[in-house]
Order: C-alpha cells, then structure tokens, then sequence
C-alpha cells in the first residue's frame, strides 16, 4: 500500500478540492510525501482560498483561479521562490484548502438562564436561542489561530466556543438595554443588529466574520409565563364583578332546569352562591375603596341627600343561605324558576326565616296575573 501510495504521487499533477460536505470548513489535500511537482495544476474554485506552508510555515494564500506552479508564470508565490530546489524538481509542501463560503443556520442559546433586573417586573431569568452565519474571513490567521494541523476542520469543532462568545455579548447588550421583558419581541432585529457589531471584533481575532445573527426567542420562565397568561384573561374579562354576576345567573338558570337533583348538588349550587357573593361583595368594596385612598380630600358639596338602600334578602337554598341578593336579583330568580313562593327568606330586622310569599315586597314577585276584583 506505501508503494501504491508514492507511486499515485509522482502522478498528481492537480491540486484541487471538491467539497460533498456542507461543514467542513478546512480539507488539507494529501499526498504521498507531500511532494508536488513542476508545473502541477492548481485549481482553487469560488468559495475557497489555498494556503502553501513550508517547513511549518505559510508560505502563500491562493484566491480562486487556475495556477500553473512555475517561477516564471507564476510571480504571485513570492516566497515560494526562495526554496531550495525552486520548481525545477518536485518541492515539498503542505496545501491546506479553506472554505470561504457562509456557513448557515448555527446555532445559539443559553445554557442557563440569564439573570436581569426588569423595570416592570423586577428580577426576572430570561432564555434566549437564536442562529448565525460565520465566513473564514483570513485563511492565514484562521490557520495560525484555530485549525492549526488539523486535516479535516469542521464547524462542529468551534461552534460551542463561538456559541459562548455570542451568548455573553447577548446577556451584556439584553442588560444594558434595559428594555422591558414584554418589549423585547419588538426589537429583535435591534438585538441581533448591535449583537453582529460587538461580536465583530471576537470573532476577526479568529480569522472569521460573523455575517448576519438572528435572535429568534427570548422567553420567561414557565411560571412566569403561566401567571402573564392569567394577567391576560383578567384584562380580557374586563369588569370582575359583572363576570361574576353572569356566572352566578348561569349557576342559579343551571340548576332551575334541574329541580329534582340530588341534595349534595343542591348544596354546592349554594356554596356557589355565596362563594359568587362574597367574590362580588369584596370587589364592590375594594373599587369603593380604591378612590377613597388615591384621591385627594376634597370640599364637600351640597347635594340631594343619598337615595334609600335597597333591602337585601338571604336565601335558603337546601339548607344552605346564600345571597343577601337585591329585589332585581330575585326577580330574575323567580323568572328562572330558582325562587317559588315557598323558599325561605330573610332581611335585616325579620325575626326569623319565612316564606318569600309571606314578604310584602316580594309577595308581588310571584303575581302572574291581575289581583281579584273586590266584591266579586
């Protein structure tokens, strides 16, 4: 096989690279010896460059095109000319080729997340993830900073060392913008922008160009997430304690299409009621009382004097009370079927639990039709 080997390289007139790969960013063209003769073929195509080392050292970069490797036509290997044997006789010399093309669609993200003072929020841990493109800028110094000799050079073998560049410039630039977590999907391309910029001078220490870096996701932690979502609803609900009526109406017209349930059922229709109430009860009194705190003392004006309150009755419901409801709020209970004539009321000032026909002002709630005419 070595002699089959050495035999193949006095035969290689061509130097060339044809990449099958979409990765690899450095091939280092083999031969037997690393002998090339005079006047061999190089071809180096678009998207690549070629670096001749000799004893160790570059030697020259190649840009795309066909070269002939003589002296005499060929004045761009300055210092090729100073070798020994110049091309009179085969010349040993190291060819690497490297891709110069974009590499597209790498990824970034963070590993943990990133800890931020937000304006709104407080502290908060963002995640963010993202993709980028990178280009070999300087074969040369691509060469003298990271390939070294590698043979085969992929993007597998730095891409986590670009990822952690890219993510500690993103935490600095995310922290000092001092946006807003909701406002950052707004200046996603602002973000990927700037970042592009800062990461510029990192990666040319490197031979490389960061061409273009995407920000694809910046995201809350689940549980704040899910309590974002709940903030949501309520703001989309809009008044709490008109929800709250509606629902219990729905309960109370629920339960009237189902007079003959279990007791149990009856009980929790109840417990629901006055769950409802006491709900609707301290929001009343929380928006009563928001305006008294934030509001500055004022002058008192005259006015007419304060309209009569309403009488609130309590209902038994299987043995459970609920309300205290309005007198609109039982009329709309008697149109469901919820309250008869039969069930048990109270208001402050009765003495005790009687039937709803039995009340003057709820007596008329149950007349489906005109009274008797007298005397008849």
């Amino acid at each position: 096989m070595a002699i089959w080997d050495k035999i193949r390289g006095e035969l290689v007139d061509i130097i060339e690279w044809l990449d099958p790969s979409s990765d690899t960013m450095v091939h280092r063209f083999e031969r037997h010896g690393n002998e090339i003769k005079h006047g061999a073929k190089l071809t180096v195509r678009e998207g690549q460059v070629a670096v001749f080392i000799n004893e160790g050292k570059i030697a020259d970069v190649f840009s795309p095109g066909m070269y002939t490797l003589d002296t005499k036509n060929l004045p761009i290997v300055s210092t090729l000319q100073g070798w020994r044997h110049g091309f009179e006789s085969p010349f040993k010399a190291e060819v690497y080729f490297i891709s110069t093309r974009r590499f597209t669609n790498l990824k970034w993200g963070t590993k943990n997340p990133i800890m931020l003072r937000d304006p709104e929020f407080g502290p908060l841990r963002l995640r963010m993830f993202g993709t980028y493109c990178v280009r070999v800028g300087d074969a040369a110094t691509f060469i003298k900073e990271i390939v070294g000799t590698d043979g085969t050079f992929t993007t597998d073998e730095i891409t986590e060392q670009l990822r952690n560049l890219i993510v500690a410039r993103m935490s600095d630039l995310v922290a000092e913008s001092k946006i807003p977590a909701l406002d950052m999907a707004a200046n996603y391309d602002e973000f990927g922008t700037f970042a592009t910029e800062r990461l510029h001078p990192d990666f040319e220490s490197y031979g490389l160009d960061v061409t273009s870096l995407l920000v694809e996701n910046i995201s809350l932690p689940p549980a704040v997430e899910e309590a974002l979502d709940k903030r949501a609803s309520m703001g989309v609900i809009g008044n709490l304690q008109q929800y709250t009526q509606f629902q219990a109406a729905n309960a109370m017209e629920a339960a009237a299409k189902n007079p003959g349930g279990e007791a149990a059922g009856g009980m929790g229709l109840g417990m629901g009621f006055a769950m409802a109430n006491q709900m609707v009860q301290g929001f009343g009194q929380q928006a009563q009382q928001a305006p008294q705190q934030s509001a500055p003392p004022a002058a008192a004006a005259p006015g007419p004097p304060p309209v009569p309150a309403q009488t609130a009755y309590y209902v038994a419901v299987n043995g459970v009370q609920t309300g205290p409801f309005p007198v609109a709020a039982l009329q709309q209970q008697v149109q469901q079927g919820a309250l008869t004539t039969e069930s048990l009321v109270w208001a402050q000032g009765m003495a005790g639990w009687v039937a709803a026909s039995q009340v003057p002002e709820l007596a008329g709630l149950f007349q489906q039709g005109p009274p008797p005419i007298p005397g008849a």
